[in-house]
């Protein structure tokens, strides 16, 4: 059916601002690459994938001379990658589930490490931006509707996405907040596979426990009604992970903090002291490794 003009007119506005903040992202993108001095990127702990292919692993462009004509071609054009987030999202009406401001806090962090290993709870109609912005890392996605990642793997079969059970209930935060606090457990650090705190998570992949992430976004599962999974499980699981890192930091990002799980189980098990900013609905905690130095206390 033709849409009226009332539909047209919208989705022509949205349209136009989704590739308004879709050219904005690229200007940021730009901006960092010739405003930061040059550096050696760390991609010596990103993990590779037999499901890259050759574009997004190429390595950063040599300096180009008058004789590299062939560098300079290949060079002079923009990662196969964000050329297609661009296509992708200027042709279409669904914008991206973050705000402008939210979305640039995570790629100014992404800009210092990438390319990175960047996991991410969640797969939506923001993942191939988050993928395109990882350029040349390794960005995994953990979703919970089996169908949902059919039909998003099926637009866009490059994103690495894998299906994950929760067996919480957001009816159940309070109980399950009283248990995290009060169970010596929970304030262990170790595997998530091996925790004795009802709260960790112990069904994903392998490689989810074995890879040290530089990123962690949460931004799933469904939490915004009682019979809906709830992020409990998904942030002290982010918090424990990222703790038992071998080394280093990493960077927890945590979206709808406006609610009140996300509000509280973010600060209690990611812990305020950890916290380096927050923009709208966004948190940022920068979490160490605890392996690095046994001993260190579960919260600062």
């Amino acid at each position: 059916m033709r849409p009226s003009k009332t539909q047209q007119s919208a989705i022509n506005a949205k349209l136009i601002f989704t590739s308004f903040f879709l050219l904005c992202i690229l200007c940021l993108i730009l901006w960092s690459t010739f405003s930061s001095p040059a550096a050696t990127p760390a991609s010596t702990h990103v993990t590779t994938d037999s499901q890259f292919d050759d574009q997004s692993t190429k390595p950063s462009c040599p300096e180009i001379t008058s004789s590299s004509s062939a560098a300079a071609a290949t060079c002079s054009k923009a990662p196969p990658s964000l050329a297609n987030a661009l296509v992708h999202y200027a042709t279409t009406n669904i914008t991206p589930q973050q705000t402008f401001k939210e979305v640039s806090v995570s790629l100014r962090v992404l800009n210092s490490k990438s390319p990175a290993n960047f996991l991410v709870f969640g797969l939506g109609h923001d993942s191939l931006m988050w993928a395109s912005l990882n350029y040349g890392g390794r960005t995994v996605f953990l979703e919970e509707d089996k169908s949902w990642i059919e039909q998003i793997q099926g637009k866009i079969p490059s994103l690495e996405a894998y299906h994950v059970t929760y067996d919480t209930k957001v009816h159940q935060a309070g109980g399950l907040m009283e248990a995290g606090i009060g169970d010596g457990e929970c304030k262990t650090v170790s595997d998530p596979r091996e925790s004795k705190c009802q709260l960790a998570l112990k069904g994903f992949p392998a490689e989810i426990y074995e890879i040290d992430w530089d990123l962690i976004m949460v931004d799933a599962p469904t939490g915004y009604h009682d019979e809906a999974p709830g992020r409990m499980t998904a942030i002290y699981t982010a918090g424990l992970i990222a703790r038992n890192k071998e080394a280093g930091e990493t960077e927890v990002f945590v979206h709808d903090v406006d609610r009140t799980v996300e509000d509280r189980f973010s600060k209690a098990f990611l812990c305020e002291g950890y916290l380096t900013e927050q923009e709208g609905r966004l948190r940022r905690f920068t979490v160490p490794s605890h392996r690095a130095r046994p001993g260190r206390p579960f919260c600062p």
